[in-house]
């Protein structure tokens, strides 16, 4: 199996695990899409919708995406955020 074989199953299977929160995060009017998985084990999302402007978008992020993924998809080592909305 290749990188390339084995990133986009490990980006199927993130997709997965975030398939469980996008009920929540459509009924606030936002989303995520996952952009890549690395060979290094780094998932990278972007929030979408509201979840991009939302002063809440890090504790929804660490709380529920971050956490979703890492326990589903245990060679993800590291989730990011592209767009996180900072909490101040």
């Amino acid at each position: 199996m290749t990188a390339t074989d084995t990133n986009n199953e490990l980006k199927e299977r993130v997709e997965r695990a975030l398939d469980s929160m996008r009920p929540y995060l459509a009924a606030d009017g936002g989303n995520v899409k996952v952009l890549d998985v690395s060979d290094e084990g780094v998932a990278r999302l972007e929030l979408l919708g509201s979840c991009g402007t939302c002063p809440m978008s890090a504790m929804t992020f660490k709380g529920g995406l971050e956490e979703s993924i890492l326990r589903a998809v245990p060679e993800v080592k590291k989730v990011e955020a592209v767009n996180l909305t900072a909490l101040a």
